[in-house]
């Protein structure tokens, strides 16, 4: 490393330290430089560890890391990382555990995409997602690999043209087919490695809400758009008052920045259709949706909604909605607007939407997907970001203005977020106000619904036996547990040696076991996963597909052996013959 190197990068240290520049800007600054393996620890950032190291046999696994969140904040995913991990080192891999905060992590995984092994994720469940084509599409087609949810690099043209025709497909029977097909190829290249379908668990204070206007939603749980509009208090507390482990990174309507995140932006910015707790697409801000063929939609606005700012909802902002995410101002949100043709105002109170194809998931994908954002408000910022070069993802309302059912009222970070109920709106809530306070502590957390501080357990990742047994020992509260459609697993990114080898995956998959994750840190809470389509969704989720329960070492090696690979005298894990690594760890 340079004396100018060093230079640069003590001078980075002392902009994060004094707080000139934020973590995500540090992240990048550092992937720019390169090389900032002595620099990592002292602020703890993770950066490709292992890639100078000396290696007696130049055919040697480098060290690998893998990124977890801390134990207090995620108890389970910390846990199961630590099992895992033990597994993934008797077939030779070297492995170290790094432990971050998730705002770090994410940014690190999401904006860094060359800058990392593996890490712990979930995907959790929506309404929106009780379509397979979310995950199906998103998470692995290659279109979504340099930016979007496709951030473990996975390219397989064969999914790839399979997941379109998924798309265009409208007979339901033919479509299950495809979607069969999609699973059973990630079930064979092993892109992530599934862990669990947890069950969420929750609580909350039966004697401030009226347990019958508590909204169980399929696949979702009681923490869900229907429950917070519709939870009735029967007292003089009308505040209800939630949790959050996960620091709140935006409220942005244009950017998918986090699970709790997407809570806020659901309530604060309308949709066309809502998922009902069914699980099926409905007309919400729009009065009525009209199928005229099997490419075009006829959206009726509904009457009299304004902005939170006082002015009207008009058909024009609608459009602006939708066509705002189809450049370049909205990566995460494009995905979802790439199946229009065009959207066209119909008088003063319907929209057309023509699309490309016809398009199975639609009105699930989109219209129940799509924030309605105010023209009025956005349109300047746009141009404002176009001249600096940025998209709207690293933008932040002072005061967030949608037309959703709560208000923005206040957001101190790290602390809390205060919506408040707007009375004029078609669904107005029943509560006075929505308070999300931040406790990354799960401890923390349940002392708060036992004590009052809070009155909703929205979040909960500690041991479900101990909520049960506080719940069933606390008078006043009521535990809900459901089967979701998200999934735990373990994200190794395939930009990166070995990882780019399917049969390592599958090594690494048939290794680690996953029914001991299940039963010793999930207890009966959770269903083990083998797919990206939730056994939530019964009708989607393809049968015998390869589980990898029990973990057999001796196969997993075996698998490898087959693949080529070997071992040295210290029993690490070689590439095979004539395979070196060359690992570029440049900028993403």
């Amino acid at each position: 490393m340079s004396v100018e190197h060093d230079h640069a990068l003590t001078h980075l240290i002392e902009q994060f330290t004094s707080g000139d520049i934020s973590r995500r800007e540090l992240i990048r600054r550092v992937a720019a430089l390169g090389g900032a393996l002595a620099f990592a620890g002292s602020v703890g950032v993770m950066a490709p560890s292992g890639a100078s190291a000396a290696q007696q046999d130049p055919r040697r696994v480098r060290k690998l890391s893998l990124a977890v969140q801390p134990q207090a904040n995620v108890p389970e995913e910390f846990e199961g990382i630590q099992l895992a991990a033990g597994q993934l080192k008797q077939i030779g891999l070297d492995l170290e555990i790094q432990v971050m905060p998730w705002e770090q992590m994410s940014d690190l995984v999401w904006f860094n995409r060359q800058q990392w092994d593996m890490t712990a994720w979930q995907m959790v469940g929506r309404p929106e997602r009780l379509d397979p084509d979310e995950f199906v599409y998103n998470l692995f087609h290659s279109s979504t690999i340099e930016k979007g949810y496709n951030f473990v690099g996975y390219n397989n043209p064969e999914y790839d043209k399979l997941a379109e025709a998924q798309r265009v497909e409208m007979d339901r029977e033919k479509r299950k087919e495809l979607l069969y097909q999609l699973q059973e190829i990630i079930a064979n290249d092993q892109p992530y490695i599934f862990f669990v379908y947890p069950h969420e668990n929750f609580a909350y204070s039966s004697a401030v809400w009226d347990p019958n206007s508590i909204v169980e939603a399929k696949g979702i749980g009681i923490k869900n758009f229907w429950t917070f509009i519709r939870a009735t208090p029967l007292g003089e507390q009308k505040d209800m008052i939630l949790n959050t482990q996960a620091v709140v990174q935006a409220i942005n309507p244009l950017y998918i920045s986090g699970a709790t995140d997407s809570w806020i932006t659901e309530l604060v910015w309308d949709r066309l259709m809502r998922i009902n707790p069914e699980g099926f697409p409905e007309p919400f801000a729009a009065e009525k949706v009209e199928w005229r063929d099997d490419t075009t939609v006829l959206v009726t606005l509904r009457p009299g909604m304004t902005w939170h700012d006082g002015q009207p909802v008009t058909v024009d902002d609608v459009v602006f909605s939708f066509q705002a995410p189809a450049g370049e101002m909205s990566p995460m949100y494009k995905p979802f607007v790439a199946p229009i043709a065009s959207v066209t105002p119909v008088g003063d109170n319907q929209v057309e939407f023509k699309l490309k194809a016809p398009f199975a998931a639609f009105e699930t994908a989109g219209l129940a997907k799509v924030n309605l954002i105010p023209r009025h408000v956005w349109e300047p910022v746009f141009a404002d970001l176009e001249a600096q070069g940025i998209n709207a993802e690293e933008y932040q309302e002072e005061t967030p203005i949608g037309s959703g059912p709560f208000k923005f009222v206040n957001w101190a970070r790290s602390q809390e977020i205060i919506l408040e109920a707007n009375p004029a709106h078609f669904q107005a809530p029943k509560m006075t106000r929505w308070i999300l306070r931040d406790m990354p502590n799960v401890s923390a957390a349940l002392g708060g619904l036992t004590s009052g501080e809070i009155n909703f357990l929205s979040e909960y990742t500690g041991d479900p036996e101990l909520l049960k047994q506080t719940v069933d020992t606390t008078q006043g509260l009521t535990m809900v547990s459901t089967i979701v459609v998200g999934f735990r697993f373990l994200a190794p990114n395939e930009r990166r040696p070995p990882f780019d080898d399917a049969a390592l995956r599958r090594a690494m998959a048939t290794a680690i076991g996953k029914d001991q994750i299940q039963t010793n840190i999930y207890k009966s809470y959770a269903t083990l996963a083998d797919s990206h389509v939730s056994k939530a969704l019964e009708f989607w989720h393809a049968p015998d597909l390869p589980d990898y329960a029990s973990s057999n070492i001796e196969a997993a090696r075996q698998i490898l052996q087959e693949a080529g690979y070997s071992w040295d005298g210290e029993g690490f894990l070689l590439y095979p013959e004539g395979k070196t690594e060359t690992l570029q760890t440049g900028g993403a």
